[in-house]
């Protein structure tokens, strides 16, 4: 197979690099959604020098993942008789490496799609953490490799695990969509002619998935792209939204029902609120569920500064771009197979790309910190509304910073230079007092505007002391 260029992914595979290379038995876990490239990743970057490797079969039962370890085994060497149970596929496993293991060289092992290999009451993860505890630990050439899309169970199962492989996992990696600077990199690379507007727009509906960016073509604009991949016949993301969470949990059912409110309050809802719509206790099991979509990239956890006493109050936001814009546009059950491109520019359209580079800038904000000079700087960071004005204010994004100042920012979208009028910086001054009042902060508040394209001059954008502009967002460290 020959070797394509790695996009992006510097400090992950620095991190591979370091683990091969460390003279020590490493237990390795990446994780990520499904997309994100993970197995690209290992496969591009260990390319050929696997000593064993394997795949899970997606939804398959215990006798269909114990034949596909076994053609694996066979693949590598293995001579002897099929398995039909864990422990004794593991310990072939041994002895085949056993074989293999000389001193100095890599041993090089690869369990891709791991969550499905563990069927119920298959055994798997204790025989998993028997043969790396009895063998696999003690060989100072082992490297062991495991991956996988179901990311709430890698985390619970084998990262956290309180059994056999408690403290086992040497390193995790969590691999996640792609930055702006690595989408760019990623359209230009092979060869897109688009300015940064056009990737923005596309990474507004599909996020930075790269898998679902190569579904792209590069002889048309991101509108009609989006037309085909998600209006069109057989549209490809129209048909992968339910396989996504099919692939992650086994029952996926109480997982998109949590998606479908939080599709429907795009400012966020607290675990509370979310309990009382979805009809059921505010309980663990919805804690874990919610836990579960935070690894998973699709909803973030953010505190909400309600009182000067550092009172916060969790707000649960969904924030994975392919999935809102799924849910905005096309469980609307639009027919018209050009919608998205006959309906740029309207009032509907406009209104998403206003909340579609909020949440941009929210996925950005160390871009942020480094533009504003501030990247060493320890922060917190937050949205706020008033629960006391009876506009109920609300400001975009909060950077709360540990040197006594607050980053008060205002997130404006537009496809030219913005006009920051009379009426608007009334309202941004009214937002800032009314934050300073209700919160009490002696901090120094400085009025930040993030726009496209920066503004225009005049009377009131002068008076605003930080302008960035989408170029900031693109900014790879």
């Amino acid at each position: 197979m020959a070797t394509v260029k790695i996009i992006g992914r510097k400090k992950e595979l620095a991190l591979l690099d370091r683990y091969y290379h460390s003279g020590k038995a490493e237990f390795v876990a990446l994780y990520g959604r499904r997309r994100v490239g993970k197995t690209f990743l290992i496969r591009q970057r260990f390319n050929g020098q696997f000593d064993f490797d394997m795949t899970g079969v997606l939804e398959g039962s215990k006798a269909e993942q114990m034949t596909a370890f076994h053609a694996a085994m066979k693949l590598n060497g293995y001579k002897g008789r099929k398995n039909t149970n864990w422990m004794d596929a593991f310990v072939a496993l041994r002895q085949l490496l056993a074989e293999k293991i000389t001193p100095g060289r890599r041993c090089l092992i690869f369990i891709d799609e791991l969550p499905c290999l563990d069927t119920p009451k298959a055994g798997f993860v204790n025989a998993l953490g028997h043969f790396w505890n009895s063998w696999a630990n003690w060989q100072s050439e082992i490297m062991l490799i495991i991956c996988g899309s179901a990311t709430s169970w890698m985390v619970r199962n084998v990262i956290d695990n309180h059994g056999g492989l408690h403290d086992r996992i040497t390193h995790e990696i969590p691999l996640h969509p792609f930055t702006l600077a690595e989408t760019e990199e990623y359209f230009h690379t092979n060869g897109f002619p688009w300015q940064r507007l056009s990737i923005m727009q596309a990474y507004m509906a599909v996020g930075g998935v790269p898998y679902y960016m190569s579904l792209f073509e590069k002889n048309e604009s991101p509108a009609i792209g989006i037309d085909r991949l998600f209006f069109g016949e057989n549209a490809e993301l129209a048909k992968e939204y339910r396989r996504l969470f099919a692939s992650l949990f086994r029952n996926s059912t109480p997982y998109v029902e949590i998606i479908n409110i939080l599709a429907k309050h795009p400012q966020g809802m607290t675990r509370a609120q979310m309990a009382k719509e979805l009809k059921q206790s505010n309980n663990g099991r919805l804690g874990d569920m919610l836990n579960d979509l935070v690894y998973c990239d699709f909803i973030s956890k953010n505190n909400v500064r309600e009182k000067k006493i550092n009172t916060n109050s969790a707000l649960y936001q969904l924030t994975d771009f392919y999935t809102i814009f799924y849910n905005t546009f096309v469980t609307k059950g639009h027919t018209n197979q050009h919608y998205w491109s006959q309906h740029v520019g309207t009032p509907e359209v406009n209104t998403w790309y206003g909340l579609a580079y909020e949440r941009i800038c929210k996925a950005h904000i160390p871009q942020i910190k480094r533009a504003l000079g501030i990247a060493s700087v320890a922060t917190e960071y937050y949205s706020w509304r008033s629960r006391k004005s009876k506009d109920a204010a609300q400001i975009d994004i909060i950077i709360d910073r540990s040197d006594s100042m607050i980053n008060l920012c205002e997130v404006k979208y537009s496809e030219a230079l913005y006009t920051l009028d009379k009426d608007e910086y009334l309202r941004i001054m009214h937002r800032r007092d009314t934050f300073r009042a209700e919160t009490e902060t002696h901090k120094s508040i400085i009025p930040t505007m993030i726009t496209t394209f920066g503004m225009t001059q005049g009377a009131y954008s002068d008076q605003m002391t930080v302008k960035l502009d989408m170029n900031e967002l693109f900014d790879n460290d």
